[in-house]
């Protein structure tokens, strides 16, 4: 009983290192690594495709290897029929994440080979999860607004085709330009909570649709990835631009969270902001998002101000989907779509590891407890 005493909690984890990566690496001065390149020298230079190759193939691909890991994806973009019918008769109400969460699970159904953990077993299951993640996604919102999914064209690429699947119409060059860079910056980032809950679950050698599942269940909280769906709630709630003062003070007065801002490691401006400010800065005009920008701009001066606190990715990743024609309720989808890039990768090096995840715990209970039988309680 001693040493169980004795043991120490680390509460969140915080700055407990459960595994080694190569994936990506967090840096609390506020740089991001993905394999060792900084996202500032691959944002705006490299599309998403580019970036999801490098995350499970551990390089970037040559051209010849982009082409043809780009047809792979977009020829894997259809969904099995009988996952349509499932999409179309999901009741309205249903968070979108709801449904995405099951439909990842059911994929693993109409894949014979998903025990198979080889590596190139695993690398077709990644491409393939990677296709078909965001066609749930568009298939969901097409359902709602009950029109069909336009099928994938072979002259977009894979981004575009997702925005011209979502969307129902070829996506502008500067929507599809605004599409690779949001994706880029949302593939990966350390062992955040759905990351490593995909590798706790990938650590006892589950399939890695499990493992997916795992992730998006745990994507699914305010405090991860619904985050910037909270933050277009706080932008609509403060009505004009002349009310925001007001109502961030009475937040801080409060002392209630600010949605979109403060992160776990970065003891600086998180790197990804930076480019998502500048995203809708250049989205500027669109009458709404200039509003919403104005917004966004006064906030983050009172709240660094007065709590020297930066925004993270979600404050303004919010207001570039929004630019997008993206409904609040498909923000977290949006993640989801990006992210299973890193998610996937991070599976597979988890296997690679083969080592099970299990932490222990501090018992704070009693000892010795006298049992009393039914009759006489």
């Amino acid at each position: 009983m001693n040493e169980e005493s004795d043991r120490k909690v680390v509460r969140g984890l915080k700055d407990v290192a459960a595994a080694e990566t190569r994936i990506s690496y967090v840096d609390p001065k506020g740089y991001l690594y993905y394999l060792g390149y900084n996202i500032d020298d691959l944002v705006g230079r490299v599309t998403y495709t580019e970036v999801a190759y490098l995350l499970i193939h551990k390089r970037l691909p040559n051209r010849q290897e982009l082409d043809e890991f780009c047809t792979d994806l977009v020829s894997e973009m259809k969904l099995p029929n009988a996952m349509v019918r499932c999409i179309w008769d999901t009741p309205g109400h249903v968070h979108p994440m709801d449904v995405l969460r099951t439909e990842v699970s059911r994929l693993g159904e109409y894949d014979v080979e998903k025990n198979d953990l080889s590596e190139a077993a695993n690398l077709r299951r990644a491409t393939r999860l990677i296709a078909q993640v965001p066609t749930i996604v568009a298939t969901l919102h097409r359902s709602r607004i009950g029109q069909p999914v336009p099928v994938p064209r072979k002259d977009f690429g894979f981004a575009e085709n997702f925005l011209y699947m979502f969307k129902g119409h070829p996506p502008k060059e500067d929507e599809a330009d605004v599409l690779h860079r949001l994706l880029i910056l949302h593939a990966d980032h350390g062992f955040n909570a759905s990351t490593f809950a995909a590798r706790v679950t990938a650590s006892t050698n589950a399939d890695m649709y499990s493992a997916v599942t795992t992730a998006i269940g745990t994507l699914r909280g305010p405090l991860h990835g619904g985050a910037s769906e909270k933050v277009m709630d706080m932008l609509n709630d403060i009505g004009l631009e002349k009310y925001v003062d007001e109502y961030i003070q009475g937040l801080l007065d409060e002392k209630m969270k600010i949605m979109g801002f403060g992160h776990r490691v970065y003891m600086a401006e998180d790197p990804r902001t930076k480019h998502l400010r500048g995203i809708v800065e250049n989205l500027c005009h669109h009458k709404r998002t200039l509003d919403l920008y104005n917004k966004c701009i006064k906030i983050e001066g009172i709240v660094h101000e007065r709590k020297n606190i930066y925004p993270n990715l979600d404050f303004y990743a919010a207001v570039a989907m929004d630019a997008m024609g993206v409904p609040k309720e498909f923000f977290t989808p949006f993640f989801t779509s990006s992210r299973i890039a890193g998610w996937v990768a991070h599976t597979i090096e988890q296997y690679e590891d083969a080592v099970l995840l299990r932490p222990s715990s501090k018992y704070v209970g009693e000892f010795g407890r006298t049992f009393v039988p039914i009759e006489e309680r």
